[in-house]
């Protein structure tokens, strides 16, 4: 497939923020794929190679790609540094610059799809001394043969810094509509995508296979499944409202959710955003083997940090000394851990998720050991609030946030949020009612002692209809030293010279990132604002809503992805709620 067609595709979902013209782009894209590349396609429309838990990063840096132009155009260095720092985009520099090409190719290569992808591939893999004179030369091949377009989108691909505003939801519209006519089927694909976190694979099974191949998907062993997500509920009787008389109450631990794949001595280990985590915990790998009374199985558990002494549980923000490049047996030793299981999806080559949660759990206890180090997440089945309220005080005193409930009955509904599962925590019971999960989307320069850091964040939450992150507020307090200086070390890769398409925002911030990052705020309370645009129109013509005295936790939300963040519809649910509280008030 010619990659001129790729690119072209590209540069019209660059020209637009509308969702529906971005999804008509991509059907008209995928209609013209074909099958054997389609897979490819949709890797790269994204920015990747392969699957998120895969790993398999590129790696490369704008120096490198300014040289590797410089040697396919024959200009200089610098006069493409000049023309980067005017346009702010190293992919459009390199378009114009190569307007200007000097040098001529007289064997050109076809620039193909599958040549673009199997040199990025190339590219990701290369190691050692001289990884970076071979990056320059794949790099420079590609350049000498591309048109103008076409390299701009082949370096934008390699610095990730696509900028299409698309994400997952938006390719599977695109997908259904182009190989089974009906967006409907979308919840199929969904599905798929669930159990296997490899949007790549759905795509070339739809386009291969149809609805039929779709749904056939099963769980494979060593691919992570979308974790289940749950709902949030700020009482006892709200949650006995909604689960009924009889469910299960489990401690929620603020730790880490980890999910396992294990058969015989492997076992792989993933975040609930499927990152591949196994460096981070390598007494997990050395000890829950023995564990397993099973040939493979798939399970979920929280890893939280605790105080040797007491086998107290410690805060989340303990794991995060884990989460070093260097010295991690150091930290290991330092900062020990209990592995803590509350789920199984897969035992001995056949499903689980399909189990009601009672069945699951006693799955769970016939194949898990517990010890020291491996355990199981306490749980009651509880049937009215003077219940609720013992095993929360129980939770508390033993170092955790609150409880998780869950209906007895139901399956796990991998990949999705529902009232199946309810989290109750401590801090819910205030007049806001929760701690939010917000997206970083934007920064303002910090003055005095904030100098040199990023003193404000503009902060959002994810709008689900239409995938966006709507802003909700600015927060500048809350913040330590420490974790301003761990703040601006894990955004400064994420600086983008331009807002991304996915971001709603009328306020302008001094830099804009990458919406990837999810902090933790607490705030007095939730007011109508004519300036933010989470849940927008939703309450009042004109008006979004936004947080009074947001304050930052000191909890940064590595392990969450952007999606999982605060949505509009529980903001808009705990406005409405505090509202209440007052009319109830009032009424005293």
């Amino acid at each position: 497939m010619e990659f001129a067609i790729l690119a072209e595709s590209l540069n019209k979902m660059e020209s637009t923020r509308k969702r529906l013209e971005l999804t008509q782009f991509l059907v008209e894209l995928f209609e013209k794929t074909p099958q054997d590349v389609i897979s490819k396609i949709t890797y790269l429309i994204q920015g990747k190679l392969r699957p998120d838990f895969e790993g398999i990063e590129l790696g490369v840096a704008e120096k490198l790609a300014i040289r590797a132009i410089s040697k396919s155009s024959g200009i200089p260095i610098k006069k493409i540094e000049d023309e980067y720092r005017k346009s702010g985009d190293l992919g459009h520099a390199s378009s114009v610059i190569l307007e200007q090409k000097t040098q001529t190719t007289f064997l050109m290569e076809d620039i193909t799809v599958e040549r673009v992808y199997d040199t990025l591939f190339k590219i990701a893999k290369l190691g050692g001394n001289r990884s970076q004179d071979m990056k320059m030369k794949y790099i420079s091949s590609l350049l000498n043969d591309a048109t103008p377009l076409e390299a701009s989108y082949i370096l934008k691909i390699l610095l990730g810094t696509l900028r299409l505003g698309i994400a997952e939801n938006t390719v599977m519209d695109a997908l259904a509509i182009a190989f089974s006519g009906n967006k409907e089927n979308r919840k199929k694909l969904q599905h798929a995508y669930n159990v296997s976190s490899d949007l790549g694979k759905v795509a070339e099974t739809i386009a291969t296979k149809g609805l039929e191949g779709i749904e056939k998907f099963e769980i494979v062993l060593f691919n992570p499944i979308r974790p289940m997500l749950a709902d949030r509920v700020k009482s006892e009787s709200e949650a006995i409202e909604k689960m009924g008389n009889e469910f299960a109450a489990e401690y929620k631990l603020d730790g880490e959710r980890v999910q396992l794949h294990i058969e015989g001595d492997k076992v792989e280990l993933f975040s609930r955003s499927l990152e591949r985590i196994e460096r981070y915990y390598p007494d997990i790998i050395e000890k829950i083997p023995k564990n397993i009374q099973a040939d493979n199985i798939i399970l979920e558990a929280e890893a939280v940090a605790i105080n040797e002494n007491t086998g107290e549980f410690l805060p989340f923000q303990e794991l995060m000394h884990r989460r070093r490049k260097y010295k991690i047996e150091k930290a290991v030793t330092e900062y020990p851990i209990t592995v803590n299981f509350f789920d199984i999806l897969y035992c001995n080559g056949k499903s689980c998720v399909e189990l009601s949660y009672k069945e699951r759990r006693e799955t769970l206890e016939k194949h898990v050991k517990e010890d020291e180090f491996a355990k199981y997440i306490p749980m009651k089945i509880v049937r009215n609030e003077n219940e609720i309220e013992d095993f929360m005080e129980n939770s508390i005193n033993a170092g955790s946030e609150g409880l998780m409930l869950k209906m007895l009955d139901k399956p796990y509904q991998a990949g999705s949020r529902g009232s199946h599962w309810l989290k109750l925590k401590r801090e819910y019971r205030n007049e806001l009612g929760d701690s939010l999960d917000l997206v970083v989307i934007g920064g303002f320069f910090g003055k005095g002692r904030r100098t040199g850091n990023y003193g404000t964040l503009l902060l959002a939450t994810y709008d689900e209809d239409e995938d966006t992150f709507p802003s909700i507020c600015k927060v500048g307090t809350g913040f330590s030293d420490e974790s301003l200086d761990q703040l601006y070390q894990i955004l400064q890769p994420k600086v983008s010279i331009k807002k991304n398409p996915r971001i709603i925002s009328d306020m302008e911030a001094d830099v804009w990132f990458e919406p990837e990052l999810v902090i933790e705020v607490v705030a007095s309370e939730i007011t109508l604002s004519p300036i933010h645009k989470a849940a927008f129109n939703a309450i009042r013509k004109g008006a979004g809503l936004a947080l009074r005295f947001p304050k930052f936790t000191g909890k940064i939300r590595v392990e969450k992805a952007v999606e999982d963040a605060s949505t509009n519809e529980e903001v808009i649910t705990l406005y409405k709620g505090q509202k209440k509280i007052a009319h109830d008030k009032n009424l005293m």
